[in-house]
């Protein structure tokens, strides 16, 4: 959700209704944070939650970055761009944006992609916010257990955008669905564990919840929110998409996410590894390229994540979907909960 999609105005309806909202901010700036926690403040009274990313390594693909720039040249030609160029800054100081998410008031911290360190675990700690992390397989989850957080969010195959794998195991060897990794993970640990990928609806969250979990975090269901932030191709791109139409890539930021197929993928994909300078460098390079086809509404050439569940997504207020969905997994339960028909006449 990362990239504009949270608005204030869909962090604060969620929250309204009884949910949690979330601020995706792992590419905001410690300012950009603290208006936005500000703006969801102003708009809500409710408990709210901020993401990032988990300080990761570089992982170059490779050395020569003119493969790189030459895939993206005829891209930012066509939208009427300078050359591509490698920015100076590829990735936000993470220090700063957990000051920033620690001052935010936000009464839950979020995180992907690895281990909190030590230093921002105090940090949010000492704002009395409660952390929770992100899990591809169990073992993650027994070390994000181990870290101290307080909930393990168990990451399905299903799920879009990026992955959150940071353990031993490879991005292709951690895409287990949900079905089957929520209950390992609860069997596994002790604490909460929120289930995640491939939930759109309220029998997606009763299965959950059959399953173990103590919460879902959905992010596809809202995209089609009248008050999310994607642009309107992007909108209809989900809108008009089946359920095989998505695929991890790491085309757009160098490290597996799943999204949308499109012109970009497909063609940046077909030049091999050599085009792909690994995250966070390929996200900073690419960047220049989506914020301006967001602005054109040329949805081949941005970052089109979503999760397998799309043929099931709304176009709704926020507070009318978290209405919807409450009423969903209500029937949905009592129907689990009826008696079966006696056999026979």
């Amino acid at each position: 959700m990362a990239g504009g999609a949270t608005t204030p105005a869909l962090v604060s309806a969620i929250s309204n209704a009884g949910a949690l909202g979330f601020i995706a901010a792992a590419y905001l700036t410690p300012e950009q944070i603290l208006e936005e926690a500000r703006s969801v403040r102003a708009r809500t009274m409710r408990p709210f939650g901020i993401n990032l990313f988990a300080p990761v390594p570089s992982t170059p693909a490779s050395d020569n970055v003119q493969p790189a720039l030459e895939a993206l040249a005829p891209y930012h030609a066509e939208l009427g761009l300078a050359e591509p160029a490698i920015p100076s800054r590829v990735i936000q100081d993470f220090d700063a944006q957990v000051a920033a998410a620690a001052e935010s008031g936000a009464a839950v911290f979020s995180f992907t992609f690895g281990l909190l360190p030590e230093a921002a675990m105090r940090a949010v700690r000492s704002r009395g916010m409660l952390v929770a992390g992100t899990a591809t397989t169990v073992d993650e989850a027994v070390a994000l257990e181990q870290s101290g957080v307080d909930a393990v969010i168990a990451q399905g195959s299903e799920a879009g955008a990026h992955r959150g794998t940071f353990g031993a195991a490879s991005f292709e060897a951690a895409l287990i669905g949900t079905m089957a990794l929520v209950p390992q993970v609860v069997d596994a640990i002790r604490l909460p564990v929120i289930a995640s990928g491939g939930i759109m609806d309220g029998r997606g969250i009763a299965a959950a919840s059959a399953l173990g979990a103590a919460a879902v975090q959905m992010g596809t269901a809202f995209l089609l929110a009248d008050e999310s932030g994607i642009p309107a191709g992007y909108k209809s791109a989900i809108a008009s998409a089946r359920e095989t139409d998505t695929r991890v890539t790491r085309a757009f930021s160098g490290r597996a996410a799943r999204g949308i197929a499109n012109r970009f993928m497909d063609e940046v994909e077909a030049r091999g590894p050599g085009a792909n300078l690994g995250y966070p460098v390929q996200n900073a390079l690419t960047r220049t390229l989506r914020g301006e086809a967001a602005k054109q509404n040329r949805p081949a050439f941005l970052s089109l994540w979503a999760g397998q569940g799309l043929r099931l997504a709304r176009r709704a207020p926020a507070e009318a979907l978290v209405r919807r969905l409450v009423a969903e997994t209500d029937a949905a339960c009592r129907r689990l909960a009826e008696p079966e028909p006696a056999a026979g006449g």
